[in-house]
């Protein structure tokens, strides 16, 4: 298990999704990148507990969510 991330630099607050690692999730962490573009930072991390420079954690629950919910960062 582990966290995608989408952060806005220089922002407070992030959202993240648990999801689990592997080639489905690392196809869209690079096609969500390309469409945020780099001002959006997109990392997963494995324990959100761990990385208190990136709260509050707005938490989705899948991609589509992810995806819309990053556009509005």
């Amino acid at each position: 298990m582990c966290y995608l991330v989408a952060k806005r630099m220089k922002k407070t607050g992030c959202i993240a999704l648990q999801t689990e690692p592997g080639e489905e999730m690392a196809k869209f962490a690079d096609k969500i990148q390309e469409i945020l573009g780099y001002d959006i930072e997109i990392i997963t991390i494995s324990k959100h507990t761990a990385y208190g420079e990136y709260e509050p954690y707005h938490f989705v629950y899948s991609y589509e969510e992810f995806k819309k919910e990053a556009s509005l960062l």
